[in-house]
């Protein structure tokens, strides 16, 4: 049995905070390695060479947690399945971590147990929750080219193994189909009304529920960008007419900052969550209260992961509720369940969309970098595109 093979019996796949390598398997001698070219980072294996790179996106917590994971699956991968160094891998080996990506074998090493997400502090922690789909089997290798791309930039690789790939143009789909439509909206919204509210926390709970969806539809805010903006954030300045507008300012993708609008009646349950927490009725300039509080905590923010809880916990109980009302709703019900938060985001552009709002209005309210983007949101249903082009789009001979 080879020597690399050996060692990797020995390797369980671990975080790359706590993964030890051994030194047949770092890669000081890969076959990959730069030679005859000074590199221009200190890094003399491959753990510290994907340290490098991911150090550039430090500041960028979404972006870095994002690139990490595949560069640790990757890695990985390598070292366990193959026992050979990341900075050995070849073009074949590329082909065949996609496959390994659409199905991760065995499952009782690489995929956590019921797909649950555990800490990566945790002993049961595991690279997968499951086989990707193709389309996030695409990103995986669409981040990991930009890895090897900038290893290659950076001098510690001579060559990208993915560079050979065909790469394909990925056609942009000609509509949104993850959003929810008003009656399966207006399904969440019972749910959340019927929501009960006898104890202080169930209250809490309660108040802090409609607050989340209010952000997520009326704002259309991504879910990092409700945990990681502060009520704060919130001013009014005056318009041309006069009138005072509540406006709310967001840190969103890519460190884009962008203004959306707090309506009426966005200020109206911001003043009304705020109430219940005995906070004053309108923020103060800075404050660093969390746009979304833990229930019996103090003013602590909430997780991206338990903001996500929260909402998939609403959309699995208005799917139930469709359940008992109808045995009709049986596929109505099972896409509430498959609902996100950020179907919420697509439902409120969708909406926007539907009710005529101009496209412009809608891609700066979302922080869309183009309109192509925004123009997804229109898809009005099949039979009223008919009737509507019968209608106004006509020769007249």
């Amino acid at each position: 049995m080879p020597e690399s093979a050996v060692l990797t019996l020995a390797i369980v796949p671990a975080p790359l905070d706590t993964l030890i390598i051994p030194a047949a398997l770092d890669g000081r001698d890969g076959t990959n390695r730069t030679t005859g070219r000074q590199a221009q980072i200190a890094a003399t294996n491959d753990l510290e060479a994907l340290r490098a790179w991911l150090a550039r996106f430090a500041d960028t917590k979404t972006t870095f947690e994002n690139y990490r994971k595949e560069a640790e699956r990757l890695l990985l991968w390598s070292i366990v399945q193959l026992g050979k160094p990341l900075s050995s891998l070849t073009h074949e080996d590329l082909l065949a971590y996609q496959h390994f990506l659409a199905d991760p074998h065995p499952p009782a090493i690489w995929v956590a147990g019921g797909g649950r997400k555990h800490p990566r502090s945790d002993a049961r922690w595991r690279p997968f929750y499951g086989p990707l789909s193709p389309a996030s089997q695409r990103q995986a290798m669409v981040i990991l080219n930009v890895m090897f791309a900038w290893l290659v930039q950076a001098g510690y690789v001579a060559g990208n193994p993915l560079s050979l790939s065909r790469q394909r143009a990925r056609k942009t789909p000609p509509r949104i189909t993850r959003y929810l439509d008003p009656g399966l909206w207006q399904e969440v919204k019972v749910y959340i009304e019927s929501m009960p509210r006898e104890t202080t926390r169930e209250r809490f709970h309660y108040c802090r529920v409609r607050w989340l969806f209010t952000l997520l539809y009326l704002g259309g805010l991504r879910i990092t960008e409700v945990s990681d903006n502060t009520m704060g954030r919130f001013f009014s300045r005056r318009d041309a007419a006069g009138c005072d507008r509540w406006w709310l300012e967001v840190a969103g993708k890519g460190d884009r900052e962008r203004l959306v609008p707090a309506t009426a009646e966005m200020m109206t349950e911001l003043t009304r969550y705020r109430l219940a927490h005995e906070l004053s009725a309108l923020p103060l300039s800075g404050e660093a209260t969390p746009l979304v509080l833990a229930v019996g905590e103090a003013r602590k923010p909430l997780t991206r992961a338990a903001l996500h809880k929260i909402v998939k916990d609403v959309f699995a109980g208005a799917a139930s509720g469709l359940r008992a009302c109808s045995g009709s709703s049986e596929g109505r019900a099972l896409r509430l369940e498959q609902a996100s938060a950020h179907w919420l985001r697509h439902s409120a552009g969708s909406h926007m969309a539907d009710q005529q709002v101009d496209l412009r209005l809608v891609r700066d309210n979302l922080g869309h970098a183009s309109l192509t983007t925004t123009s997804q949101y229109l898809h009005v249903d099949d039979d009223r595109r008919h009737r509507e082009t019968e209608e106004k789009h006509q020769i007249k001979w």
